[in-house]
């Protein structure tokens, strides 16, 4: 056995076991990404660095082994800042966006691309579920909306962009929905307007098990989806629809209740949470003793929070706006803001993950993207159907979307550490990005060198599973990338074992292939 120290504890590792293998052996995490156990150790990445107080030297731990009198630290300030650098080099080299630009220009930040995977596929239901996960009323948005997602689709740099807009009022009108109780939590909410804003926020209340109660002075919910929009452009069908599935969800609902001075102090007082969303900001609720300027309550732009500790704002009362979806947006926020609230954390609205962009797509990178897409121009829905796509229409316009979104932006250890360290893609960007590409000949993965970061765990994991030719190291220096050798098909050359590879692999360089996990209804 080899004695060390880890952190000021004393530990024992079995000779010829790496550093990392011998914290790891004690509970003691050290970030890494070009570690394999199954591919053997090979050190590129420097994200695992720590440092050896007896030599005052910085080593690699996944590949660094173990030896008598070692003393090693595996977290301090200096290591952060390392870690941080290694992984903003590697950011410099990346060319791919970690979600695709329509997802990011959608206030409501939607998973537009998955919607139309589910669409493409005929699956209406799971269309619509990905959908409610972010957008409380999709059929009425899906009229009203002027569709700014649309606008950073980079289908337009081929002809026209992706009808997200009546994709999503499609799979609102056509999705059919179980509603699921979510596990109660402790805390009572009550929201004052029922337009889109409040009616959002207590969707996404529920959805999180707070019990809700929802004021609005009007007889029937919508505020000015019903009062202020002509009916033929937002059916009251349609409105009427998407409202009771809201209020069926388990909201107490109190129509015709105007809410005064006395009557906000009690519910400040009598709930834990309370949240303004009663429209612009009027003469008498500017004297609730909420901070605004006269037109806009006072909020944190993150939280929504107000200077009440437990009371929120959202929609027109604290941002004057004409987009709705914006609105409904600021709903589904404050609902992640008041259960950070209630568990007695800091309120800091919706999580934000690290997004890589790699911003507009050059004319020789578009034909990357349409390959395997339909080229089809964009379908317009005849009248006679009210505007809106059938089935067959539905599925042709979503097999349009070059899915530029990353197919594994969860499972990218690189986005994570970037997270997790407030890493800057733009700390040491190269003047001329790399440019982009994507094959996609594999039946089951992706790979797009772009995002590789030169680890070689898919070259070693090829070898290892008796891949010919398998992948390789080309090129040298800056130049040198992963790729198949003899310009061999990629389907040949990892027939086997391509899904282990796209497992193993650390970032979204080999991926899977999200359409063969869409399933059919």
């Amino acid at each position: 056995m080899v004695k060390l120290r880890i952190n000021n504890r004393e530990v024992s590792a079995t000779k010829g076991m790496t550093v990392l293998e011998a914290a790891a052996r004690v509970g003691i995490e050290i970030p890494a990404m070009c570690h394999n156990s199954d591919a053997g150790h090979f050190a590129s990445c420097m994200v695992c660095v720590v440092k050896d107080k007896g030599s005052s030297a910085y080593i690699p731990s996944c590949s660094a082994v173990v030896a008598c009198g070692m003393d090693i630290t595996t977290n301090s300030e200096e290591l952060e800042l390392a870690r941080k650098t290694a992984v903003e080099l590697l950011l410099s080299e990346h060319a791919g966006d970690c979600e695709a630009p329509c997802r990011i220009a959608c206030p409501a930040n939607m998973d537009i691309p998955l919607m139309n995977r589910f669409i493409a596929a005929g699956n209406a239901d799971k269309a619509l579920e990905t959908v409610l996960k972010d957008i409380a009323m999709p059929s009425v948005l899906g009229r009203i909306c002027p569709a700014p997602c649309e606008g950073a689709c980079h289908r337009k740099g081929v002809d026209q962009p992706v009808s997200v807009c009546l994709l999503k009022r499609f799979a609102g009108d056509e999705g059919k929905i179980e509603l699921k109780k979510a596990p109660p939590q402790a805390g009572r909410v009550a929201v004052i307007g029922a337009g889109i804003a409040g009616l959002s926020a207590v969707w996404f209340l529920q959805g999180k098990g707070f019990s809700s109660t929802l004021f609005d002075s009007n007889p029937l919910p919508g505020g000015a989806l019903r009062y202020a929009i002509d009916q033929k452009k937002l059916s009251r069908q349609v409105l009427d629809r998407e409202t009771g599935i809201i209020l069926g969800s388990g909201v107490e609902y109190h129509p015709d209740t105007t809410v005064d001075r006395a009557g906000f102090d009690r519910m400040v007082k009598d709930y834990d949470a309370v949240v303004v969303a009663t429209g612009d900001l009027t003469r008498e609720i500017g004297e609730w003793g909420l901070a605004n300027n006269g037109r806009q309550v006072a909020v944190d732009k993150q939280s929504h929070q107000t200077n009440i500790p437990n009371v929120f704002a959202i929609g027109n009362v604290n941002r004057t706006t004409k987009l709705a979806i914006r609105s409904a947006a600021q709903g589904k926020e404050v609902a992640f803001s008041i259960e950070q609230f209630l568990a007695g954390s800091e309120p800091q609205g919706e999580p934000k993950p690290f997004n890589s962009r790699i911003g507009r797509l050059l004319k020789h990178e578009l034909p990357v993207y349409m390959k395997g897409v339909s080229s089809e121009a964009r379908i317009e829905p005849p009248v006679k159907n009210g505007g809106s796509f059938d089935a067959p229409e539905a599925a042709r316009e979503a097999l349009r979307c070059m899915h530029c979104e990353c197919l594994k932006p969860s499972g990218c250890m690189l986005r994570n550490l970037a997270q997790r360290y407030g890493a800057s893609q733009r700390r040491f960007r190269l003047e001329e990005r790399k440019p982009v590409k994507k094959t996609t000949d594999h039946d089951t993965v992706v790979f797009e060198p772009g995002k590789c970061i030169r680890c070689g765990i898919c070259v070693r994991l090829a070898v290892k599973h008796d891949e010919r030719p398998g992948l390789t190291f080309l090129g040298r220096g800056y130049d040198v990338e992963i790729a198949v050798p003899f310009e061999e098909n990629i389907k040949v050359a990892i027939k086997k074992a391509g899904s282990i590879l796209a497992e193993a692999c650390p970032t979204g360089a080999l991926s899977f292939k999200n359409g063969a996990q869409v399933k059919q209804p």
